[in-house]
C-alpha cells in the first residue's frame, strides 16, 4: 500500500510528498485506513518511533472543516518536545492546505503568546496535560467544537503523574468527540482511561503488546557492582561513533555519572528533573546538534524526547517497572533503523534481566565487557574508516606532500600504520594495558537453552578445562568464539565460566562435551601461540600436560639441579 491508495487530498499527497514519504510504516498502513473509514474510538499500541504522528495527523488534517476557527483537533502528549515536534510535523504535513492554524501549548513558556494565539482562533492544538489545563481553568479555550481527541503515549503521560488534568481535560470535551489513544504498552492506569472515556474502541497492535521494536537488539554484561562505571566507559570507548542516552535510577546518579565522564574527556551532559527549563533546552539543543555524544538522564527527564538516529541506549541502573525499559530501548532503532540497548547488570540481577525477556518476548544476549586490545582494534578500525572517507582537496597539502615522503623515505607501510596507531591510541593503550577483566559470571545462570555465543543452565552440563588463562588474554567472549569455531554444525550452549591465571573451566551440555573435546583435537588451533587443547576437568590438566610435552622436546623429564639432589639425599 501506498500514501495514494489512501484516499488522502492531493494537498496532503504534496505534503507527504516534500518529506519524500513513500511507503506508510505498518501503524501508519493500519490506523489511517481506519481513522477515515468511521468516527468509531480507537486504541492503537505500538513503540514509539514507528511514524505514529502521521498515523493519526494525516486523517485528522483530512477532515477539517476549514471554515471553523475554534479547535476542531486536540492532540495530548507528555513532554514539551514532544509538542513541539508534533506541531512541526503537522505543519509540514499541512503545508500546502491553506489556511489550516496549529497551535503547540505547552509548560515551562510564557503562557501570554499562546492565549493571543488561542483567541486568534486555530484547527488543531497540541498540548501538555499540564498547561492545556491550566488554559481551561483560566476561560481561555473553547472545546466546544472538538471532533477529535488523540491521547499520544498515554502510559507515558500517566506515569508523570498527568491523570487528574487528564480526566479534567477529557471531561471539557464533548462526548460525541472520536477519542484515538496510542500508546507503547497498556498498564492498568491506561486501561482504566479507555473503559471511562471511550466508547467500544477498536483496538489495533503493530507487533507484540508491551513488546519492544524488532529492530532493537538487547544485550546485557555482568559486572561487579564497583565496576559499572568504568564498564560503561570500555562500552563507550568499543563504539567510537555512538550517539545515544545512558539512562541512570536517580538524578543523584545522573548528575554524578555526567560529571565524570566530562572530567574524563567524554561529550555528555545530564538531563534531570532539577534543571531548568532553559538548561534542558540548552542540553538538547547541543544532543541534536551531537556537540554532546551522550545524555545521561532519569527516565522522567526524559520521556517525550524526540531524537532520531540514536545508535545506542545504555541502560546504567535498571528500571523497576517494564514499561520503563519498553520507553528505554524504543527511544533507539526508530524510523527502520537498527539500535542496541544494552544493560550493565550486577551478579544479583539476573533475575530482572530474565523477568524482562519474558515478558517482553524478546530474547537477551549475554555480551562480554570489551577488553583493552578489543577497544583498541575497534578506535583504530573506526579511524581508518575515517581515514579512507576523507577527501583530500588540492591545495596547500600537494605543496608540501614531497617533503613529507621524504621524511618518511625507507619506512615501510607496515611499520607506517604502527607508527600511526601508537601516535592516535597512545593513551588508549597506555591506560587499557594496565586495566583487569571487569567480567563477573551472574549468581543465577539463565534457565534456558541459549543460541550461538550466550550461556546456558548448568544442569545436565559437563565441565571441561581448555589450557588458557588471563595471562595469554582469554575473555568469555573470545571461549565462544573458539568453541563456535571448531563446531559450526551446531549452536552449542556454552554455561558457567570461570577463568584462572592459566587455564579455564567452563560448562558445556553433557551430549556435546565429548564431540567438542575430539574436535579441538581433530582440529589443530592455536590462541596467543599456544596450541589450544581442551580436556574434560578432572581427568587430566591439559596445561599440565602441555608441559609434559615440552618437558620431554627438551630431552626427557626436567633434571633436579645439584642443590635440589643434595637436598632431596639429605632427608
Amino acid at each position: 500500500m501506498k500514501f495514494t491508495d489512501m484516499g488522502l487530498s492531493p494537498e496532503l499527497l504534496d505534503g507527504i510528498a516534500r518529506l519524500k514519504f513513500e511507503q506508510p510504516t505498518p501503524v501508519q498502513a493500519t490506523v489511517i485506513p481506519a481513522i477515515l473509514k468511521d468516527q468509531r474510538d480507537l486504541v492503537a499500541l505500538a513503540q514509539t518511533g514507528t511514524g505514529k504522528t502521521a498515523a493519526f495527523g494525516l486523517p485528522i488534517l483530512q477532515m477539517l472543516k476549514r471554515e471553523i476557527k475554534t479547535p476542531q483537533a486536540l492532540i495530548l502528549c507528555p513532554t514539551r518536545e514532544l509538542c513541539m515536534q508534533i506541531a512541526r510535523d503537522l505543519e509540514h504535513f499541512s503545508a500546502s492546505m491553506h489556511g489550516v492554524q496549529i497551535l503547540a501549548v505547552y509548560g515551562g513558556a510564557d503562557i501570554r503568546p499562546q492565549l493571543t494565539a488561542m483567541s486568534r482562533g486555530v484547527d488543531v492544538v497540541v498540548a501538555t496535560p499540564g498547561r492545556m489545563h491550566d488554559m481551561l481553568r483560566r476561560r481561555r479555550a473553547n472545546f466546544a467544537r472538538i471532533q477529535h481527541v488523540v491521547l499520544d503515549e498515554a502510559d507515558e503521560m500517566l506515569n508523570m503523574g498527568f491523570e487528574e488534568d487528564l480526566q479534567a481535560i477529557l471531561s471539557d470535551v464533548p462526548d460525541t468527540a472520536q477519542k484515538l489513544l496510542f500508546s507503547a504498552t497498556m498498564p492498568k492506569q491506561v486501561a482504566a482511561i479507555t473503559r471511562k472515556y471511550m466508547k467500544n474502541p477498536e483496538e489495533i497492535t503493530v507487533g507484540t503488546r508491551n513488546a519492544g521494536a524488532d529492530n532493537v537488539r538487547h544485550e546485557y554484561a555482568v559486572v561487579h557492582a564497583r565496576d559499572r562505571y568504568p564498564a560503561l566507559k570500555r562500552l563507550v570507548d568499543f563504539y567510537p561513533e555512538m550517539y545515544g542516552i545512558v539512562f541512570c535510577r536517580t538524578r543523584q546518579e545522573t548528575q554524578d555519572i555526567a560529571d565524570r565522564l566530562g572530567r574524563d574527556g567524554y561529550k555528555a551532559e545530564s538531563l534531570h528533573g532539577d534543571l531548568t527549563q532553559a538548561q534542558r533546552d540548552r542540553v538538547m539543543k547541543k544532543f541534536r546538534a551531537r556537540e554532546i555524544t551522550m545524555l545521561v538522564a532519569t527516565d522522567v527527564a526524559a520521556r517525550g524526547l524526540d531524537v532520531d538516529n540514536l545508535t545506542h541506549i545504555i541502560n546504567y541502573s535498571l528500571p523497576d517497572e517494564l514499561g520503563s525499559y519498553t520507553h528505554r530501548s524504543g527511544r533507539t532503532g526508530r524510523a527502520g533503523k537498527n539500535g542496541v540497548s544494552i544493560a550493565l547488570i550486577n551478579m544479583r540481577e539476573h533475575y530482572k534481566v530474565k523477568h524482562i525477556e519474558k515478558t517482553l518476548g524478546r530474547p537477551f544476549i549475554q555480551r562480554s565487557v570489551p577488553s583493552g586490545i578489543e577497544i583498541c582494534e575497534a578506535q583504530l578500525l573506526a579511524l581508518m574508516k575515517r581515514l579512507s572517507e576523507v577527501s583530500p582537496e588540492p591545495g596547500l597539502i600537494d605543496d608540501i606532500l614531497p617533503l613529507l615522503c621524504k621524511n618518511l623515505e625507507g619506512v615501510s607501510r607496515e611499520d607506517l600504520l604502527r607508527r600511526f596507531a601508537s601516535l592516535e591510541l597512545h593513551r588508549m593503550l597506555d591506560y587499557y594495558g594496565k586495566e583487569p577483566d571487569l567480567n563477573a559470571e551472574p549468581l543465577s545462570p539463565p534457565g534456558k537453552r541459549a543460541g550461538r555465543g550466550q550461556r546456558a543452565s548448568d544442569s545436565d552440563m559437563a565441565e571441561l578445562v581448555i589450557n588458557l588463562g588471563k595471562r595469554n588474554g582469554l575473555s568469555p567472549k573470545k571461549l565462544m568464539g573458539l568453541v563456535n569455531a571448531v563446531d559450526r554444525s551446531s549452536n552449542i550452549a556454552v554455561g558457567r565460566i570461570n577463568i584462572t591465571q592459566m587455564q579455564t573451566y567452563f560448562n558445556v551440555p553433557s551430549a556435546a562435551a565429548q564431540g567438542l573435546i575430539d574436535g579441538f583435537a581433530q582440529k589443530p588451533t592455536e590462541f596467543d601461540g599456544r596450541d589450544v587443547r581442551v580436556a574434560r576437568a578432572g581427568q587430566g590438566d591439559p596445561a599440565k600436560r602441555d608441559q609434559k610435552r615440552a618437558a620431554r622436546r627438551k630431552g626427557g623429564a626436567q633434571r633436579r639441579s645439584p642443590e635440589r639432589s643434595k637436598q632431596r639425599r639429605r632427608t
